[in-house]
């Protein structure tokens, strides 16, 4: 090439930078957003995932998108994120949606139901079936724009004054649980209660209620259960997977450039399985050293189980009836649960069951 020639190609080529620099930079606007938790600052798997969330956007975007985080309560309860984000008080909630079954009860769903999806279907109905865009669809009539941020795995079953042998013992207990499964076990005669998580103990203490669920070991020793209830129940059949979720203003969400959008979608899958890891690396640990407190571990019955069951199939059908929103999102989860378990009984069962058996043995 000659000189004069390349000088000219030079030329072009420096035109073109001057010409994508302001480019980039318009595409990678400042932005300073609120996000508001249903979780106090004590709880780090879940408060933790917020600012995981807020760490990996501004490092992802040389800290031109900045994600400021709110515990439960700073800026509104814990139970009124979606109400903050719908009308744009904040642009940001982490939060479990059935919390708002007030609204609609197919907000449960896509969080936890009875006999539901555990924590790996959960991820697989929402990135390979119809989960996202289902929820795409409902969310839009709340001004919301939503994805997967978390999973605390299958949870436990609870804490109780006195033991639950039968369904008998169920009936007047006053049991603060959340979501939809409250209404399951209101059949049985339990008076369900939905209190957020930095007022259950005082509630456990007062004996304002009886019983209480949250999640598991290591957050329900976080929360100090084991002072003042004796009895440890599992499983959490309301639980078996539960999936929390980042919510975004419509708006906003709609607002973002392309990849902030990504790196947001992005970030919040990071995040959906770094929930889990810490929730199945801890609660070992927590569940043994509950034990050694004086805690006394129980299975929920068959009887038990096998009752909560009918009365969840009777809700479920119950609410299809008068509710078509609730009515396709439940169908497309159970199908998908029903192909789900012929892998599970062929591989995964199999295979954990045997391990935990030679493990008992050894």
């Amino acid at each position: 090439m000659k000189r004069r020639q390349f000088l000219a190609a030079l030329g072009t080529g420096a035109a073109a930078t001057a010409v994508a620099a302001p480019a980039i930079a318009q595409s990678m606007p400042e932005l300073r957003w609120r996000l508001t938790a249903s979780w106090p600052k004590s709880l780090d798997t879940l408060y933790g995932s917020c600012e995981s969330l807020a760490k990996y956007v501004s490092d992802a975007t040389d800290g031109k998108f900045q994600i400021q985080t709110f515990a439960a309560g700073e800026i509104v309860p814990g139970l009124q994120t979606l109400d903050a984000v719908q009308n744009g008080t904040v642009e940001m909630g982490h939060t479990a949606y059935y919390y708002y079954i007030g609204k609609d009860p197919t907000w449960a769903l896509f969080c936890a139901v009875p006999f539901g999806l555990n924590a790996r279907q959960q991820n697989a109905w929402f990135y390979e079936g119809d989960g996202q865009k289902l929820i795409d669809e409902f969310g839009a009539k709340f001004n919301t724009y939503n994805l997967l941020m978390g999973n605390t795995g299958c949870q436990m079953g609870g804490w109780f004054r006195k033991e639950i042998n039968t369904v008998d013992d169920l009936k007047g207990l006053k049991m603060r649980i959340g979501g939809w499964a409250g209404k399951t076990l209101a059949k049985l005669g339990v008076i369900p209660q939905q209190i957020a998580a930095g007022d259950i103990y005082p509630a456990l203490e007062k004996g304002t209620i009886d019983s209480a669920e949250w999640v598991g070991p290591y957050d329900d020793e976080k929360l100090g259960f084991y002072k003042v209830a004796k009895y440890y129940y599992y499983p959490g059949w309301w639980e078996g997977g539960t999936a929390n979720h980042l919510q975004i203003n419509l708006a906003k969400w709609n607002s973002l450039p392309k990849n902030y959008q990504s790196i947001i979608r992005a970030a919040a899958a990071a995040v959906n399985i770094e929930q889990t890891a810490r929730y199945d690396a801890r609660n070992p640990l927590a569940l043994r050293r509950l034990v050694a407190n004086s805690v006394q571990l129980r299975p929920f019955s068959q009887q038990v189980m096998e009752a909560c069951l009918r009365a969840s199939n009777e809700v479920n059908a119950e609410t299809s009836a008068t509710n078509a929103d609730y009515k396709k999102v439940l169908e497309s989860m159970q199908d998908f649960r029903g192909t789900e378990y012929l892998w599970w009984q062929v591989a995964e069962f199999s295979y954990d069951s045997f391990q935990i058996r030679s493990r008992t043995k050894g």
